[in-house]
Formats: C-alpha cells, sequence, structure tokens
C-alpha cells in the first residue's frame, strides 16, 4: 500500500468565497475518483478546520494499492480531468510526499 499526501496552497487573489467555492470542487472531483480509477483505495481532502499556523489550503490524503496504482492514478483522465480543471488554475503551491504503508 502506499500514500500519496498532496499540500495545495490557493491563489492569494481568490475571496474567501472563491476560496471556499474552489475548495469544495476539489474535494468532490477528487474524492469522486474512488471506484473510478484502478488501485484507487481512499481518498480524504480535507477543505475546512484550518488553523492560522497552516501554510497550506488544501489536504490530499490517499491510499492506493501499490506504486504502480500510484503511477496510474497520475496517469488516468478522471484525475486528469480534476486537476486541469479543479486544482490547477486554483493554485499557486503543491508539495507532494508519497511513502509506503
Amino acid at each position: 500500500m502506499v500514500k500519496h499526501i498532496i499540500l495545495w496552497t490557493l491563489r492569494p487573489e481568490l475571496s474567501e468565497t472563491e476560496k471556499q467555492s474552489v475548495k469544495a470542487g476539489i474535494k468532490a472531483g477528487l474524492e469522486g475518483l474512488v471506484g473510478r480509477v484502478p488501485g484507487l483505495v481512499d481518498v480524504k481532502v480535507t477543505i475546512d478546520g484550518r488553523l492560522a499556523s497552516s501554510n497550506a489550503d488544501v489536504m490530499l490524503d490517499s491510499t492506493l494499492e501499490s506504486e504502480e496504482a500510484l503511477k496510474g492514478y497520475a496517469q488516468h483522465p478522471d484525475h486528469l480531468a480534476v486537476a486541469n480543471t479543479k486544482v490547477r488554475p486554483y493554485t499557486v503551491s503543491r508539495a507532494c510526499l508519497d511513502f509506503e504503508i
């Protein structure tokens, strides 16, 4: 099993209303991939409860069956559609940590 953790920072020019809408879209899009992407076991997207000490706005915490499944997820058309329409246009930074569990 592999954990795939991503932290994103949203574009600072977005209003608070826009940020809430973007975060909801990211959450719905990514969590909706379970059952559609082979090897993707679980996805949790955290968008609420952020403390002032945080330096990221959104967290993806996903579990995949293997490193090969992670590579397939990265190239899967459904994942790319979410990334290209709901994530990349609205973020300025991304940090990733992948590890075996």
